[in-house]
């Protein structure tokens, strides 16, 4: 029975870990882009604290493998390039805090309460509508940490003329920023340009390493 129940339990965890969860973002661009800047070389303009970071290099090729998607091609360097994209990105921490009751009063069955019988039967002196918000019943406040993960992306042309923003928001209750960083930039290019101005929900399905999936 025992060998069984392994079994069923060690199938369960392998059907999970295949099923894609997905990374919601907000994301809102602005831009004044043509055709035409499809056709010319862009290079990566890192700023100077950027320089020789191995994280900043590990985002520069995910927004590579988009631009490359999208049909750009990468110059060598700076000097041949006829576009320069710059990024940015970073996360916070909050707290969310939640205030429920602390008890489900009908969760105990049909005349019984949380310390006994219950004297009024199974909906207690308050009838079958009771709410415990209403009524001022046991409340009790919990708080969890939430990790705000931010995105920026900017392609300008030689001169500094600036032609694309985009700024990616997304939250999450783990703290993996680089796990959650290839379906960011995905959304950032969803759709590109997109609609200039605007605020998009984007949901972004993920494999269980965190790669879009589709």
């Amino acid at each position: 029975m025992k060998r069984w129940l392994y079994l069923l339990l060690a199938a369960a965890s392998l059907l999970l870990s295949g099923c894609a969860s997905v990374i919601e973002s907000n994301v809102t661009s602005f831009h004044a882009w043509s055709p035409d800047y499809n056709q010319k070389a862009y290079a990566f303009a890192p700023a100077k604290e950027q320089e020789n970071d191995l994280q900043y290099q590990n985002y520069a090729g995910l927004i590579r493998q988009e631009l490359q998607f999208l049909g750009f091609t990468e110059a060598p360097d700076l000097k041949a390039a006829q576009l320069q994209v710059s990024f940015s990105y970073g996360m916070n921490t909050g707290q969310v805090v939640v205030t429920q009751p602390a008890y489900d009063p009908f969760f105990y069955g049909p005349g019984w309460g949380r310390f006994g019988p219950r004297p009024f039967g199974f909906y207690g002196p308050y009838g079958p509508f009771y709410d415990p918000f209403w009524y001022g019943g046991p409340m009790q406040t919990t708080s969890y940490p939430v990790f705000l993960r931010r995105l920026q992306i900017g392609i300008s042309q030689a001169d500094g003329k600036k032609l694309f923003d985009v700024v990616v928001d997304s939250e999450g209750q783990s703290a993996g920023l680089t796990a959650a960083m290839p379906a960011m930039v995905r959304a950032a290019f969803d759709d590109f340009p997109g609609p200039s101005g605007v605020t998009r929900h984007i949901r972004i399905k993920v494999d269980k390493n965190g790669q879009p999936v589709e």
